[in-house]
C-alpha cells in the first residue's frame, strides 16, 4: 500500500449532494475562498473545488468540521495542491485573528 495511501487510511469524509442543490461536507480544515459559482475548501484528503451559480456556504461548522453549501451545483473535484497551507488569508484564518 502506498505512503500516502495508509496515511488517508483512516480519514473518513463525507459529501452528501441533495438535488445537485445542496452539498454537505465533513473533515473540512478550511474554507479558502469563496463567491456565488466557486467554492474552494481545504479538508483532511485535499483541496475540493465546488462549481456551480448561485452558490452560498449555509453552514460551517469549526466544533463539527462541517460545511453546507447551497445552490446550483455543477462540479466537484479534488486536487492535492497545497496553496492552504501557504495561504494566510483563509475564511477561518481571517475570522479567528
Amino acid at each position: 500500500m502506498p505512503m500516502e495511501e495508509k496515511k488517508n487510511s483512516n480519514i473518513i469524509q463525507n459529501l452528501v449532494l441533495e438535488n445537485r442543490e445542496k452539498l454537505s461536507i465533513s473533515g473540512v480544515l478550511d474554507v479558502l475562498s469563496f463567491d456565488d459559482q466557486v467554492v474552494i475548501v481545504e479538508t483532511e484528503l485535499g483541496l475540493l473545488t465546488i462549481k456551480g451559480d448561485e452558490l452560498h456556504i449555509n453552514k460551517l461548522s469549526i466544533d463539527t468540521s462541517e460545511v453546507i453549501v447551497e445552490g446550483q451545483i455543477f462540479n466537484l473535484a479534488y486536487s492535492e495542491d497545497d496553496i492552504g497551507k501557504k495561504s494566510s488569508g483563509s475564511l477561518l484564518g481571517r475570522i479567528f485573528k
